[in-house]
Protein backbone atom coordinates (compact mmCIF):
# COMPACT_ATOMS: atom_id res chain seq x y z
CA UNK A 1 0.00 0.00 0.00
CA UNK A 2 1.36 3.49 -0.64
CA UNK A 3 1.63 6.21 2.09
CA UNK A 4 1.60 9.62 2.60
CA UNK A 5 2.71 12.18 5.10
CA UNK A 6 0.42 15.18 5.73
CA UNK A 7 2.49 17.50 6.61
CA UNK A 8 0.74 20.78 8.30
CA UNK A 9 1.67 23.80 10.90
CA UNK A 10 1.28 23.54 14.80
CA UNK A 11 -2.24 23.61 16.09
CA UNK A 12 -2.93 24.40 19.80
CA UNK A 13 -5.58 25.31 21.93
CA UNK A 14 -5.18 28.91 21.57
CA UNK A 15 -5.18 28.84 17.76
CA UNK A 16 -7.53 30.98 15.65
CA UNK A 17 -10.32 29.91 13.11
CA UNK A 18 -8.06 30.00 10.03
CA UNK A 19 -4.99 28.25 11.38
CA UNK A 20 -7.43 25.41 12.60
CA UNK A 21 -9.52 24.87 9.43
CA UNK A 22 -6.09 22.96 8.54
CA UNK A 23 -7.57 20.29 10.64
CA UNK A 24 -10.72 19.64 7.99
CA UNK A 25 -8.63 20.20 5.36
CA UNK A 26 -5.73 17.12 6.78
CA UNK A 27 -9.90 15.32 7.67
CA UNK A 28 -10.66 15.61 3.37
CA UNK A 29 -7.42 14.37 2.26
CA UNK A 30 -7.14 11.54 4.63
CA UNK A 31 -10.75 10.11 3.55
CA UNK A 32 -10.14 10.49 -0.25
CA UNK A 33 -6.33 8.76 0.48
CA UNK A 34 -7.81 5.63 1.65
CA UNK A 35 -10.75 5.42 -1.25
CA UNK A 36 -7.19 5.81 -3.59
CA UNK A 37 -5.88 3.32 -1.69
CA UNK A 38 -3.02 4.73 0.33
CA UNK A 39 -2.64 4.74 4.36
CA UNK A 40 -1.33 8.18 5.75
CA UNK A 41 -0.54 9.77 9.10
CA UNK A 42 -0.23 13.11 9.79
CA UNK A 43 3.29 15.37 11.06
CA UNK A 44 3.74 18.73 12.29
CA UNK A 45 6.08 21.14 10.47
CA UNK A 46 8.33 22.83 12.92
CA UNK A 47 11.78 24.63 12.29
CA UNK A 48 13.23 21.34 14.05
CA UNK A 49 13.95 19.52 10.62
CA UNK A 50 16.02 16.80 11.18
CA UNK A 51 13.05 14.71 13.31
CA UNK A 52 11.03 15.55 10.70
CA UNK A 53 13.19 13.87 7.71
CA UNK A 54 13.55 11.29 10.14
CA UNK A 55 9.83 10.52 10.47
CA UNK A 56 9.66 11.00 6.14
CA UNK A 57 12.53 8.55 5.52
CA UNK A 58 11.19 5.73 7.81
CA UNK A 59 7.84 5.79 7.02
CA UNK A 60 8.59 5.44 3.08
CA UNK A 61 5.98 7.95 1.85
CA UNK A 62 5.49 8.26 -1.53
CA UNK A 63 4.46 11.87 -1.13
CA UNK A 64 4.21 14.66 1.15
CA UNK A 65 0.85 16.89 1.53
CA UNK A 66 2.08 20.18 2.31
CA UNK A 67 -0.49 22.12 4.27
CA UNK A 68 1.56 24.37 5.88
CA UNK A 69 0.19 27.93 5.84
CA UNK A 70 1.93 29.07 8.73
CA UNK A 71 4.98 29.47 11.09
CA UNK A 72 4.88 30.73 14.73
CA UNK A 73 1.56 32.00 13.82
CA UNK A 74 3.06 34.32 10.63
CA UNK A 75 3.16 33.29 7.12
CA UNK A 76 6.24 34.77 6.15
CA UNK A 77 7.70 31.65 6.20
CA UNK A 78 5.69 29.51 4.43
CA UNK A 79 7.91 28.69 1.66
CA UNK A 80 10.14 27.16 4.52
CA UNK A 81 8.55 23.59 4.24
CA UNK A 82 8.48 23.37 0.70
CA UNK A 83 11.98 24.62 0.78
CA UNK A 84 13.52 21.80 3.21
CA UNK A 85 11.23 19.12 0.93
CA UNK A 86 12.66 20.25 -2.23
CA UNK A 87 16.51 20.09 -0.26
CA UNK A 88 16.16 16.16 1.12
CA UNK A 89 14.25 15.63 -2.51
CA UNK A 90 10.92 14.72 -1.01
CA UNK A 91 8.09 14.51 -3.10
CA UNK A 92 5.79 17.04 -2.57
CA UNK A 93 1.86 18.58 -3.52
CA UNK A 94 1.45 21.56 -4.69
CA UNK A 95 3.58 24.89 -5.37
CA UNK A 96 7.55 24.99 -4.90
CA UNK A 97 9.51 27.02 -2.17
CA UNK A 98 10.16 29.60 -4.88
CA UNK A 99 6.19 30.18 -6.07
CA UNK A 100 5.21 30.41 -2.22
CA UNK A 101 7.38 32.67 -1.20
CA UNK A 102 6.32 35.06 -4.50
CA UNK A 103 2.87 35.04 -4.00
CA UNK A 104 2.82 35.03 -0.23
CA UNK A 105 4.72 38.32 -0.13
CA UNK A 106 2.34 40.68 -1.29
CA UNK A 107 5.49 43.73 -2.40
CA UNK A 108 6.77 41.01 -3.75
CA UNK A 109 3.96 39.43 -5.96
CA UNK A 110 2.36 43.20 -6.60
CA UNK A 111 6.04 44.21 -8.19
CA UNK A 112 5.84 40.83 -10.62
CA UNK A 113 2.38 41.85 -11.99
CA UNK A 114 3.26 44.95 -12.90
CA UNK A 115 6.42 43.87 -14.38
CA UNK A 116 4.43 41.33 -16.55
CA UNK A 117 1.45 44.15 -17.27
CA UNK A 118 -1.12 42.40 -15.12
CA UNK A 119 -3.32 45.06 -13.34
CA UNK A 120 -3.20 44.92 -10.05
CA UNK A 121 -4.94 47.62 -7.55
CA UNK A 122 -1.98 50.38 -6.34
CA UNK A 123 -0.28 50.22 -4.06
CA UNK A 124 1.66 52.37 -1.26
CA UNK A 125 4.25 50.78 1.35
CA UNK A 126 5.04 53.90 2.66
CA UNK A 127 3.28 57.11 3.31
CA UNK A 128 4.95 59.21 0.90
CA UNK A 129 3.12 57.22 -1.59
CA UNK A 130 0.01 57.43 -0.97
CA UNK A 131 -2.23 59.16 -3.25
CA UNK A 132 -4.66 61.50 -0.74
CA UNK A 133 -7.47 61.06 -3.59
CA UNK A 134 -8.11 57.30 -3.66
CA UNK A 135 -9.30 54.78 -1.06
CA UNK A 136 -7.14 52.27 0.49
CA UNK A 137 -6.99 49.35 2.94
CA UNK A 138 -4.27 48.47 4.69
CA UNK A 139 -3.30 45.19 4.74
CA UNK A 140 -0.68 42.71 6.08
CA UNK A 141 2.12 41.99 3.61
CA UNK A 142 2.06 38.36 4.42
CA UNK A 143 -1.05 36.83 5.86
CA UNK A 144 -3.62 35.03 3.81
CA UNK A 145 -7.20 34.20 4.70
CA UNK A 146 -7.98 37.71 5.46
CA UNK A 147 -6.36 37.47 8.71
CA UNK A 148 -5.46 41.11 10.60
CA UNK A 149 -8.56 42.26 7.77
CA UNK A 150 -11.94 44.36 9.01
CA UNK A 151 -13.68 47.27 8.01
CA UNK A 152 -11.55 49.48 10.07
CA UNK A 153 -9.06 49.43 7.77
CA UNK A 154 -10.30 51.02 4.79
CA UNK A 155 -9.45 54.65 4.91
CA UNK A 156 -9.37 57.73 2.40
CA UNK A 157 -6.31 57.93 1.60
CA UNK A 158 -6.38 61.91 3.20
CA UNK A 159 -6.78 60.09 6.60
CA UNK A 160 -4.21 57.68 6.95
CA UNK A 161 -1.02 59.09 9.37
CA UNK A 162 0.72 55.72 9.19
CA UNK A 163 1.33 52.41 7.33
CA UNK A 164 2.13 49.74 10.64
CA UNK A 165 5.15 47.51 10.26
CA UNK A 166 4.35 44.24 8.81
CA UNK A 167 1.66 46.65 6.09
CA UNK A 168 1.64 48.36 3.37
CA UNK A 169 -1.56 50.32 1.49
CA UNK A 170 -3.39 49.12 -1.26
CA UNK A 171 -6.37 50.85 -3.52
CA UNK A 172 -9.66 50.11 -2.54
CA UNK A 173 -11.84 49.12 -5.32
CA UNK A 174 -15.34 49.44 -4.62
CA UNK A 175 -16.59 47.21 -7.56
CA UNK A 176 -16.96 43.15 -7.65
CA UNK A 177 -15.18 40.64 -6.09
CA UNK A 178 -14.35 37.02 -8.00
CA UNK A 179 -12.18 34.57 -7.10
CA UNK A 180 -10.66 32.19 -9.44
CA UNK A 181 -9.24 27.81 -9.02
CA UNK A 182 -6.47 26.55 -10.87
CA UNK A 183 -5.71 22.50 -10.51
CA UNK A 184 -2.88 20.95 -12.98
CA UNK A 185 0.94 20.97 -13.48
CA UNK A 186 3.42 23.63 -14.43
CA UNK A 187 3.17 22.68 -18.18
CA UNK A 188 -0.47 21.68 -18.25
CA UNK A 189 -3.83 23.46 -15.56
CA UNK A 190 -7.42 23.88 -15.84
CA UNK A 191 -9.14 27.04 -14.94
CA UNK A 192 -11.85 25.89 -13.17
CA UNK A 193 -15.46 28.24 -13.17
CA UNK A 194 -15.01 31.45 -11.62
CA UNK A 195 -16.88 32.34 -8.93
CA UNK A 196 -18.30 35.62 -7.42
CA UNK A 197 -18.43 36.85 -3.96
CA UNK A 198 -21.73 38.87 -3.62
CA UNK A 199 -22.39 41.01 -1.10
CA UNK A 200 -25.83 41.93 0.12
CA UNK A 201 -26.89 44.99 -0.92
CA UNK A 202 -28.88 46.05 2.41
CA UNK A 203 -26.27 45.10 4.54
CA UNK A 204 -23.57 46.15 2.02
CA UNK A 205 -24.89 49.76 1.61
CA UNK A 206 -22.85 51.24 3.84
CA UNK A 207 -20.28 49.24 4.73
CA UNK A 208 -16.88 48.28 2.72
CA UNK A 209 -17.28 45.39 0.87
CA UNK A 210 -14.36 43.49 1.63
CA UNK A 211 -14.02 39.70 2.84
CA UNK A 212 -12.45 40.66 5.99
CA UNK A 213 -11.84 37.72 8.49
CA UNK A 214 -15.11 37.90 10.13
CA UNK A 215 -17.08 37.37 6.34
CA UNK A 216 -14.16 34.44 6.01
CA UNK A 217 -14.67 32.17 9.63
CA UNK A 218 -17.40 33.91 11.68
CA UNK A 219 -20.51 31.69 10.85
CA UNK A 220 -22.82 33.77 13.46
CA UNK A 221 -21.37 37.51 11.79
CA UNK A 222 -23.54 39.58 9.88
CA UNK A 223 -20.49 39.83 7.35
CA UNK A 224 -20.46 35.82 6.73
CA UNK A 225 -24.04 35.97 6.69
CA UNK A 226 -24.03 38.51 4.17
CA UNK A 227 -20.89 37.27 2.00
CA UNK A 228 -22.19 34.42 -0.61
CA UNK A 229 -20.29 32.67 -3.82
CA UNK A 230 -22.38 32.56 -7.04
CA UNK A 231 -21.10 30.67 -10.14
CA UNK A 232 -24.00 31.91 -12.20
CA UNK A 233 -23.27 34.82 -14.82
CA UNK A 234 -25.77 36.30 -17.08
CA UNK A 235 -25.20 36.69 -20.85
CA UNK A 236 -23.27 40.01 -20.62
CA UNK A 237 -20.96 39.16 -18.32
CA UNK A 238 -19.14 36.46 -21.15
CA UNK A 239 -16.31 38.89 -21.84
CA UNK A 240 -15.52 40.09 -18.82
CA UNK A 241 -15.33 36.25 -17.39
CA UNK A 242 -13.49 34.98 -20.98
CA UNK A 243 -10.85 38.20 -19.25
CA UNK A 244 -10.85 37.16 -16.09
CA UNK A 245 -9.74 33.65 -17.04
CA UNK A 246 -6.99 34.38 -19.24
CA UNK A 247 -5.76 36.83 -16.53
CA UNK A 248 -5.61 33.72 -14.01
CA UNK A 249 -4.13 31.63 -16.63
CA UNK A 250 -1.17 34.26 -17.19
CA UNK A 251 -0.97 34.49 -13.54
CA UNK A 252 -0.42 30.72 -13.17
CA UNK A 253 2.84 30.61 -15.90
CA UNK A 254 4.42 33.70 -14.68
CA UNK A 255 4.72 32.56 -10.93
CA UNK A 256 5.31 28.85 -12.08
CA UNK A 257 2.43 27.48 -10.06
CA UNK A 258 1.73 24.03 -9.72
CA UNK A 259 -0.78 21.45 -8.07
CA UNK A 260 -3.18 23.94 -6.98
CA UNK A 261 -3.92 27.92 -7.05
CA UNK A 262 -6.82 30.47 -6.52
CA UNK A 263 -6.61 33.86 -7.70
CA UNK A 264 -9.12 36.71 -6.03
CA UNK A 265 -9.63 39.63 -8.32
CA UNK A 266 -11.64 42.86 -8.13
CA UNK A 267 -13.70 44.81 -11.10
CA UNK A 268 -14.22 48.45 -10.69
CA UNK A 269 -16.64 50.76 -12.65
CA UNK A 270 -13.96 50.31 -15.53
CA UNK A 271 -14.90 46.66 -15.63
CA UNK A 272 -11.27 45.54 -15.81
CA UNK A 273 -9.68 42.82 -13.68
CA UNK A 274 -7.20 44.00 -11.12
CA UNK A 275 -5.51 40.92 -9.37
CA UNK A 276 -5.79 41.60 -5.29
CA UNK A 277 -4.61 38.25 -4.33
CA UNK A 278 -2.64 35.04 -5.59
CA UNK A 279 -2.97 31.82 -2.99
CA UNK A 280 -0.81 28.78 -4.35
CA UNK A 281 -2.20 25.59 -2.08
CA UNK A 282 -5.30 27.46 -1.01
CA UNK A 283 -7.76 26.07 1.68
CA UNK A 284 -8.88 22.63 0.41
CA UNK A 285 -11.39 22.14 3.16
CA UNK A 286 -14.60 20.86 2.05
CA UNK A 287 -16.51 23.90 2.61
CA UNK A 288 -13.67 25.97 0.71
CA UNK A 289 -13.98 28.31 -2.45
CA UNK A 290 -11.16 25.91 -4.24
CA UNK A 291 -13.39 22.55 -3.66
CA UNK A 292 -16.52 24.62 -4.69
CA UNK A 293 -15.17 25.77 -7.87
CA UNK A 294 -13.73 22.06 -8.04
CA UNK A 295 -17.45 20.69 -7.75
CA UNK A 296 -18.68 22.98 -9.83
CA UNK A 297 -16.18 21.55 -12.55
CA UNK A 298 -17.50 18.44 -12.31
CA UNK A 299 -14.63 16.55 -9.82
CA UNK A 300 -15.53 15.04 -6.51
CA UNK A 301 -13.63 15.13 -3.90
CA UNK A 302 -11.73 11.80 -4.55
CA UNK A 303 -11.08 13.34 -7.82
CA UNK A 304 -9.55 16.50 -6.55
CA UNK A 305 -6.72 14.89 -4.53
CA UNK A 306 -6.17 12.40 -7.51
CA UNK A 307 -5.43 15.04 -9.82
CA UNK A 308 -3.14 17.26 -7.20
CA UNK A 309 -1.17 13.55 -6.49
CA UNK A 310 -0.28 13.43 -10.34
CA UNK A 311 0.95 16.78 -10.05
CA UNK A 312 3.14 16.12 -7.43
CA UNK A 313 6.37 18.17 -7.21
CA UNK A 314 8.72 15.01 -8.60
CA UNK A 315 12.29 15.47 -6.45
CA UNK A 316 14.29 13.00 -7.01
CA UNK A 317 13.93 9.93 -4.64
CA UNK A 318 16.14 9.52 -1.97
CA UNK A 319 16.74 11.70 1.82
Amino acid sequence: MKHAIILHNPVTNSSKEDELDVLNQAIFIETALKQLGYSSQRAVFDLNTNDLISLIKKSEASVVFNLVETINESGRLSFAAPAMLELFKVPFTGSDAAAIFMTTDKIVCKTILSFNKIDTPLWAKYLSKIDPEKDYIVKPISEDGSVGIDDALVIPGNEIKEIPKGYFAEEYIHGREFNISIIGGKNKYQVLPPAEMCFSNDYYETKPRILGYKAKWDETSMEYQNTTRSFQFKDVDAELIAELKDVVGKCWEIFGLSGYARVDLRVGTDNKPKVIEINANPCIAPNSGFVAACNEGGLTYTDIIKRIIADTNQNEPGI
